[in-house]
Order: C-alpha cells, then structure tokens, then sequence
C-alpha cells in the first residue's frame, strides 16, 4: 500500500514510536488516509493524527473516559507526537456489512454507551459549527446551498454543553470485536446525542442515501430517546459543512 505524501511523517512518527515501545507494526489499514493507522502486534493499534486535525485532539481523553464501554481501549500515549496505542478490535469488521435494521440497532446500543456526561477538557461544539460554516461558504464543496438554511436552524437550537458526543458516529467506525461492538476514531466533543447522528445517516460509503431508508433510521434513533426534531434539524446543518450531493441535498431538505 502505498502512502500520500502527507501521510509520509506520519508514518516516521509511528515507526519511532512504535521502535520505543517495542510493538511491531504492520501494514497500515486501508481506510487510514487522513491518520496513519496500523495494526501493532496481535492486540494492538498504533495511531498518529496529523497536528491540523484539531477535531482529534480529544480522542484519547474520550478514549479514557469511556474506558472500553462503547469504543476501543486505550492503552498508552503521546500527547506531544500525537500518538495513541489502543486495543485492536478482533475481527474488526465494520457494521456495513449488517442488515441496515440490525446496523441502526448495533449503532443505538452503542451511542447509547458513548452519550454521557463529562466536562473539561472537551470543547463545546457550539464554539465550532459557525466557523465549519463559514469555511464551506468559502469553498467549492456541494451542499453550500444548504447554508443559509442551517444557519437559521442552528440559531434556533440551544446546544447541549454537558453531554459528551463521538463526531464521526458511522458505520464504518463501529467494528465488531468479538460479539460485542466498539466505536473507534472520535472526533469527541460535548453538545447533543442528536449531532451524531446525521454521519450515520448517509453511510455506509456504498451507500446512496433514500429519504425511505433515512426515516426509518431516524424513527430507530427517536425509539431509543432521541430527539427527531433536532436529529432533522442536525442533519440539514452538518450536511450544509460537511458537502451533499444533489441527492443528499434533497433527502436532507424533505427533513424539515
């Protein structure tokens, strides 16, 4: 497998790491394009994040707190080269491969675990979303049409600050570690359960979201507690920043 050039350092840094705390690595996982990700032993993954992805900064103090409940253990870090040692979860296969009905049920059971309090020192994510705005204002990225819409339903919203959430809740970052299912790659900051939700909304990758598909997971969702109106509302704002197609962007505005 070949490597981006900015993955390049990355992997430097894991191999000095990985030298000091005697794991072998391996070849890194296929899906790790913007981390370098790889297997470290039998048991074991080494991760580096790269110093612009400041959405990560708090994995592993969510990691620590969640303390295998809901995602993958952390074993050792460090804090400085951006490095974490975590478990590996074995065999590792991602929930795309479910039934949708039984993929929605695995990812509730697990945010479940993962929605709880906590505190400093994770960031608020109201301090984030109009700065995530403002940038794909500025680009080229579809779904820009979408923002004056969730600039208006975002100011109507009064975000939690107490409840820890994952940022990157999806499909493929829930794997199976033998019989029980583990969250890995959080983009861990406080707000509301309902802010995940929407990356779980349109995945998996082979996925083409449908508006049919979509209620039926949503309703899956509001059934375990959440809130539907502000899961909807969520999705239209997290679509406007994080890029919709046309598709998606019509799914997301039959929503409201």
């Amino acid at each position: 497998m070949s490597l981006t050039p900015d993955l390049r350092p990355l992997e430097r840094v894991a191999h000095e790491v990985a030298l000091e705390w005697g794991v072998e690595l391996g070849r890194p996982f296929a899906l790790s394009r913007y981390s370098y990700v790889a297997p470290a032993g039998e048991d074991f993954v080494l991760k580096v994040t790269p110093p612009e992805d400041d959405e990560s900064d708090e994995e592993a103090d969510a990691l620590a707190l969640w303390a295998g409940n809901g995602a993958v253990r952390l074993l050792r870090r460090d804090r400085e080269r951006r490095v974490l040692l975590m478990e590996r979860a074995q065999p590792g296969t991602d929930i795309s491969e479910l039934a949708d009905d039984q993929a929605t049920a695995v990812a509730i059971e697990v945010g479940l675990r993962l929605w709880r309090p906590a505190r400093q020192p994770f960031r608020w994510i109201g301090d984030h979303v109009p700065r995530w705005l403002d940038k794909a204002e500025r680009s080229t990225e579809p779904g820009r049409e979408l923002i004056p819409l969730a600039r208006k339903l975002y100011a109507s919203l009064d975000i939690g600050r107490a409840t820890l959430v994952h940022g990157d809740f999806h499909h493929h970052n829930i794997l199976d570690a033998g019989g029980r299912y583990l969250a890995i790659d959080a983009k861990a900051m406080l707000g509301d359960p309902e802010f995940d939700v929407p990356s779980f909304l349109w995945n998996p990758l082979q996925y083409r979201m449908t508006l049919d598909v979509t209620e039926e997971r949503l309703a899956a969702f509001a059934a375990a507690g959440l809130n539907e109106e502000r899961m909807r509302m969520w999705s239209v704002i997290r679509g406007a920043y994080l890029g919709a197609d046309e598709d998606e962007v019509r799914v997301l505005r039959a929503l409201l």
